[in-house]
This record gives structure tokens, C-alpha cells and sequence, in this order.
């Protein structure tokens, strides 16, 4: 499996850097539209690192562009009256070192909802450097083991398999896989981003 997270990995990284080229973008004016660091615009278009549901949509907002769109380079999108199916398997793959993102729908683009399953790797809040945080609001369904998903500043909830939470993703929050094994979970972000005028 890590020879498919480092191909991941690069094919994001080749996927960014068309995005920022695209607007004629140095790293600095990306990192500033986006309020990240140059450093880790500049190890994710290398390859080096995976970012976080966080970072992505940080990106996302920076770049003025659905965030589906580091996934698939063409998309269409939502059209209401429609739907549309996801086969097993029918994902993109976002390996982090405390997660593996399985991002669904990634050709429909401007969607309402952000859905993925995926796999937590991480056992204990010591294996993150810091809560995660991104506007919106976050469902969590627990589809396999056990979760413990920690609040800042709430006490730790835990969630068995068939158990699920509804929260302001604001809130600063990270999961982890309480037990021997790697819990599975589905979980559905309200679209982090609206389309802005800058």
C-alpha cells in the first residue's frame, strides 16, 4: 500500500501545481490566498506530504475552485433533479499518516455535500500535531470498530459501530480508532467553500 499513497501522493501534487500554473501563481500568492504555509503547498506539489480535509479546502478556497477538482481534472456539475450512483471502489484515494480518504463523487463538481468513507489509522490523539478545523458542519457514522472522536475543549466522545455524530466542523476535532483495529466510518462535510469574488 505505500507504493499507491506515494503515486497518490505525486498525482495530487502534479494536480496542484496545474491549478496554481493555471492562475500564473507564484508559491508565496497561493500560500497567502490560502493561508497556508509556502512549505506545505511546496512538499505537497513534490509529493512529500498528503494534506488533511482541512488543508484541501484551505487549498480549495485559495484557488477559487471546487474542491473535487484536485481529484478529477474535469467535472461537471450537480444539476438538481439528478442524482448519481458510486459503485463500489468508485473513489479517490487521499492517504494521510492518520487517515485514508475515499472521496466519492470527485467528477461532480459544486456539490452541497462533501461524502467520504475511510479508514482511521491513528489509535491515540498523540499521533496528531493538532485538531482539525474547517467551516461547515460534519456527520460521522461509524461503520466498522470503534471511535473515539476528541472535541477541543469537550471531553471525548466514543462511538461504536451503528453510532453517529452531527457537529460544527469549526469546532476543532480529530477521530481515532479506539481498539486493536482501524475503524471504518462514512462522513459527509456541508461544502466548505462558496464561490468568491476576489
Amino acid at each position: 500500500m505505500p507504493e499507491a499513497a506515494d503515486s497518490q501522493r505525486v498525482a495530487f501534487g502534479r494536480r496542484l501545481r496545474e491549478l496554481r500554473r493555471k492562475n500564473d501563481w507564484t508559491l508565496a500568492q497561493l500560500a497567502e490566498r490560502a493561508g497556508l504555509a509556502i512549505s506545505t503547498i511546496s512538499k505537497a506539489e513534490r509529493g512529500i506530504i498528503a494534506l488533511t480535509y482541512d488543508r484541501l479546502a484551505q487549498l480549495a478556497d485559495g484557488l477559487d475552485v471546487d474542491m473535487a477538482a484536485f481529484f478529477a481534472a474535469e467535472g461537471k456539475s450537480f444539476t438538481p433533479g439528478t442524482f448519481a450512483i458510486a459503485r463500489k471502489g468508485e473513489f479517490r484515494r487521499q492517504e494521510t499518516r492518520n487517515y485514508v480518504y475515499e472521496m466519492l463523487f470527485p467528477e461532480l463538481w459544486h456539490k452541497a455535500m462533501s461524502p467520504m468513507m475511510g479508514t482511521l489509522k491513528a489509535h491515540d490523539v498523540m499521533d496528531f500535531e493538532e485538531f482539525v478545523r474547517h467551516p461547515g458542519q460534519e456527520f460521522l457514522v461509524v461503520m466498522e470498530g470503534r471511535v473515539t472522536v476528541h472535541l477541543d475543549g469537550r471531553d471525548p466522545v466514543t462511538l461504536d459501530q451503528g453510532d453517529s455524530l452531527y457537529f460544527d466542523s469549526a469546532l476543532g476535532h480529530l477521530y481515532a480508532s479506539d481498539g486493536d483495529n482501524d475503524a471504518r466510518i462514512l462522513v459527509v462535510c456541508t461544502a466548505p467553500r462558496t464561490t468568491t469574488n476576489r
